[in-house]
C-alpha cells in the first residue's frame, strides 16, 4: 500500500500548537509503520461526499483525516474534531476527467452554503461596469487546465472583484492558469499526463508526495511550514530535473521560487552521483546560513547527500580557498583604505571626485584586474555612464597604479585580486574542487566572482547553474557574462508564479520597475504575466508630519497585526541605510520588541523583531514588513545624487535606488506598510 501525504495536511499541521503537533506526528508514524495496527482508531465520515474519507483519533479532540483506498493511504488534513470533519464533508479526492491529475476538490454546493454571494448572477448594470473575466473561454479550455466540471459555471460568471474570493476554492493549477489568463490573455499549456498513475501528473505532485520510509516522513513533518521542501510547482520541478549542456539560469521576479529551485537542484545533483561535489553559493553569510538550514531539511532522510554539498558565501569561499592555496588568510583593504589611497595618489580631489575614482577603480580597474595603461585604454566599460577618452584614461592610470602601490606597501589587497588569482590557479589545474556549482542571487555577481566560479568546476553537463532576478540587482553594475565565457542564452527559464507575495503587494512593487529588464548580453527578463497565488490587503503608503507621527502610525499598524496572530519573528522593519537604523530600533522598542539585525541570534530576553537596511533585506521573507524613513533626501539617497557627474550616471543612481525599495517591499508576504516624513520619497507616489 502506498503511503502519501498532502500539502493540505502539512499546512494544517503547522497551524497546531507544538504539543498537538507532536501527538499528530506520533500517530502519523504509527500509520506508516502499520496502517492496520490495533492502536489506530479509524472511523468512516458518513456525511462526506467522498466515501474514502476516514478520521483517525489522535487524542480526545484532534483528528487526522485520511483518504483510504485498497491501493493507498493518504494523510489529507488534521484539526480539532468538528473542524476536521467539516473539512472532509466539503471535499472529495478524485482524478480530473480531462487532465488525469488527482485533485482535492471542494464541493460547489457546500461552498455555496457558506458563501452564497460568489454564486449570485451579476445584474446588467453591474456587468456593464465590471464585465466577467472568462467569457471568451470554452468549457473544453477550462477543463484542460484542471477546473472541476461543477465549477465551470461560477468561473464563467466571475468578475475581477470576486475572482480572488472564488479562486481559493479551486484546485491550485486551475486558479493559477486563470490568473495567468487574466494577466496575459493566454492560458498556459497543459502538462503532459500519465493515465496509468494519476499521482504521477505534475499537477498532482505539487500537492501529494509518496513517502517511502520513516526518515522521509519525519523530514516532511519536522518543519511542516516549509512546504517548498516537499511540494513543488511543475514549472519548478521541470527546471530542477532538466539537464543542460552548458551554463543555465532560472529567473523570475521576487517570490517566484528561484531559491527553491536552486536548493532542490543542488540536492538533486548531490543525490544523483556518489562522487559529486556540489557548491551552493550566494553573496552573503546570513543568506548562506539560511541556505544551509534549508539544505539540511531537504537531505534529512539522506544524510549521505549532505556531505556532498558545500554551502558558502562568495567571499567566505574565496577566503577558504586562498588559505588552501597559499597557507595564509588574505588581508583585504577596507573601502575607506582604498579611498584614502586613491585620493593620496591623485594629490587631492580637485580634478577627479573621490566617488568617481573609487567607482572606476572598483568596477573597472580592480574588477577586470587591468594590468597596464594599454590594456586600460582597450578595456570596455559596460554599465559605466561617464565616457572617458584616451587622454583621460592616460591621466587616470598613474593614480590607479599609485593607489595599488600604496595598498601593497601595507600588505593589503582586494577581494577582486583574491578572486582573480584563485581563478588563474584553478584554471591551470586538471582537478577541480567541485563537480557542479549552483549560484543563488546571481544578479549580484561581479566580474571577479564569476571568473572564479567558472574555474572551480570542470567543463561538462550541468556544471554551472544560476538563479537570480535582474530587477533585484543592487550591488554590481551590469557586465557581459558572455565575454567571460558564461553564455546562458537558450538555457534560461523564467518563473511566473509568485508564492510569497500577495497579489496586491506584488502589483504595487512592480510599479517601481520597468516592464522588462535587459542584461548586457541582450537577454530580456519580462515581468509581465507573473501572477500571485493569493490575495491580501492593499499595502499602506503613508506620509506623516514628523518622526513622532510616523512612529505612532507604525505602532498602530503593529498592534493590529499582532492582534491578528502575527508573532514577532514574522515581522521585519527596514530602512535605506544605517543612518536611519535608530528610527527602526526606536519603533521596535516602543512596540515592546527586542530589535535584532539579520544574521544575529534571536533575543533570549524578549520577543525579537528583525530590523535592518534594505541591502540586508535581500533573501529574507516575513509575513509583515514595514519600510520606514522613506524621506525626501533619503530615498534616493541625496549623498549619491550630489556626487553624480552627468545625467546618465544620475539615471543609474535612481535605478538602483528603485531596486532597493523593490527588494524591501517584496520581503512581505501578507501585509506591507511604507512610511516617510513629508514630503516623502518621490518613489512613494509611484507605489499608488
Amino acid at each position: 500500500m502506498d503511503f502519501r501525504i498532502a500539502d493540505t495536511f502539512t499546512a494544517a499541521l503547522a497551524r497546531l500548537p507544538a504539543q498537538e503537533q507532536k501527538a499528530v506526528k506520533t500517530s502519523a508514524f504509527d500509520m506508516q509503520l502499520d496502517p492496520a495496527g490495533p492502536g489506530l482508531q479509524f472511523h468512516r465520515i458518513d456525511a462526506a461526499k467522498d466515501q474514502n474519507f476516514w478520521s483517525v483519533r489522535v487524542n480526545r479532540d484532534i483528528r487526522i483525516i485520511v483518504h483510504k483506498t485498497a491501493a493507498s493511504l493518504l494523510l489529507a488534513y488534521v484539526d480539532h474534531h468538528d473542524k476536521a470533519y467539516a473539512w472532509a464533508e466539503r471535499r472529495r479526492i478524485e482524478a480530473h476527467p480531462r487532465t488525469g491529475a488527482v485533485q482535492i476538490v471542494e464541493s460547489r454546493s457546500r461552498v455555496e452554503e457558506i458563501a452564497p454571494a460568489l454564486f449570485k448572477p451579476m445584474l446588467p448594470e453591474k456587468l456593464a461596469q465590471e464585465p466577467a473575466l472568462f467569457t471568451k473561454l470554452s468549457e473544453e479550455e477550462l477543463l484542460s487546465i484542471g477546473l472541476p466540471e461543477d465549477w465551470i459555471e461560477p468561473v464563467l460568471a466571475a468578475s475581477e472583484s470576486c475572482f480572488f474570493d472564488l479562486a481559493v476554492h479551486l484546485p491550485a493549477e486551475a486558479a493559477e492558469a486563470l490568473l495567468e489568463y487574466a494577466a496575459t490573455g493566454r492560458l498556459p499549456k497543459p502538462a503532459p499526463s500519465d493515465p496509468s498513475d494519476p499521482f504521477a501528473h505534475p499537477d498532482a505532485q505539487r500537492r501529494f508526495r509518496t513517502i517511502e520510509n520513516v526518515d522521509a516522513l519525519r523530514a516532511a513533518l519536522d518543519a511542516p511550514w516549509e512546504r517548498w521542501s516537499v511540494f513543488l510547482h511543475p514549472s519548478q520541478a521541470g527546471v530542477i530535473a532538466r539537464s543542460y549542456n552548458g551554463p543555465a539560469r532560472v529567473a523570475g521576479s521576487a517570490g517566484t521560487g528561484k531559491t527553491v529551485v536552486a536548493l532542490h537542484r543542488a540536492v538533486r545533483l548531490a543525490r544523483s552521483d556518489s562522487e559529486a561535489r556540489v557548491l551552493l553559493t550566494t553573496f552573503s553569510k546570513p543568506l548562506a546560513d539560511a541556505l544551509q538550514r534549508k539544505v539540511d531539511l531537504l537531505v534529512a532522510a539522506e544524510r549521505g547527500a549532505r556531505g556532498r554539498i558545500t554551502v558558502a558565501p562568495w567571499e567566505g569561499l574565496a577566503e577558504e580557498l586562498h588559505q588552501l592555496v597559499h597557507a595564509r588568510r588574505p588581508r583585504i583593504a577596507a573601502l575607506a583604505q582604498i579611498q584614502v589611497a586613491l585620493v593620496q595618489a591623485a594629490g587631492g580631489p580637485e580634478t577627479w571626485s573621490e566617488r568617481f575614482l573609487t567607482s572606476e577603480f572598483r568596477h573597472v580597474i580592480d574588477a577586470w584586474q587591468v594590468s597596464d595603461e594599454a590594456t586600460y585604454a582597450d578595456t570596455p566599460r559596460p554599465g559605466r555612464r561617464s565616457r572617458l577618452g584616451a587622454k583621460q584614461r592616460a591621466a587616470l592610470w598613474p593614480i590607479f597604479t599609485g593607489a595599488r602601490t600604496r595598498l601593497a606597501s601595507q600588505g593589503l589587497g582586494t577581494w577582486a585580486q583574491v578572486f582573480t588569482g584563485l581563478a588563474a590557479h584553478y584554471d591551470a589545474q586538471a582537478t577541480k574542487p567541485f563537480t557542479h556549482i549552483v549560484v543563488d542571487e546571481a544578479q549580484d555577481l561581479g566580474v571577479p566572482e564569476l571568473r572564479l566560479l567558472r574555474a572551480l568546476a570542470p567543463e561538462g553537463e550541468d556544471r554551472l547553474f544560476f538563479a537570480g532576478d535582474l530587477g533585484q540587482r543592487i550591488f554590481q553594475p551590469p557586465f557581459s557574462w558572455k565575454a567571460l565565457g558564461v553564455d546562458v542564452r537558450g538555457r534560461s527559464t523564467t518563473l511566473k508564479v509568485n508564492y510569497r507575495t500577495s497579489h496586491q503587494i506584488r502589483e504595487a512593487a512592480d510599479r517601481l520597475l520597468p516592464g522588462a529588464v535587459h542584461d548586457m548580453d541582450g537577454r530580456e527578463e519580462a515581468r509581465k504575466g507573473t501572477v500571485s497565488v493569493f490575495d491580501g490587503p492593499h499595502p499602506q503608503v503613508l506620509k506623516l508630519d514628523d518622526e513622532a507621527a510616523e512612529r505612532e502610525a507604525i505602532l498602530g499598524f503593529l498592534e493590529a497585526v499582532r492582534g491578528d496572530g502575527v508573532v514577532s519573528d514574522e515581522i521585519g522593519l527596514f530602512v535605506r541605510s544605517r543612518a536611519q537604523l535608530d528610527r527602526a530600533r526606536a519603533v521596535a522598542l516602543a512596540a515592546g520588541f527586542v530589535p535584532v539585525e539579520p544574521g544575529d541570534a534571536p533575543s533570549a530576553v524578549g520577543e525579537s523583531v528583525t530590523i535592518g537596511t534594505m541591502h540586508l533585506a535581500k533573501g529574507l521573507e516575513f509575513k509583515v514588513v514595514v519600510v520606514l524613513a522613506c524621506d525626501d533626501g533619503v530615498l534616493p539617497l541625496q549623498e549619491r545624487i550630489d556626487t553624480v557627474s552627468d545625467e546618465a550616471e544620475l539615471e543609474e543612481v535612481y535605478e538602483t535606488e528603485r531596486h532597493l525599495l523593490y527588494v524591501a517591499a517584496t520581503r512581505a508576504r501578507d501585509r506591507l506598510l511604507i512610511t516617510g516624513v513629508r514630503p516623502g520619497s518621490e518613489f512613494l507616489d509611484d507605489l499608488g
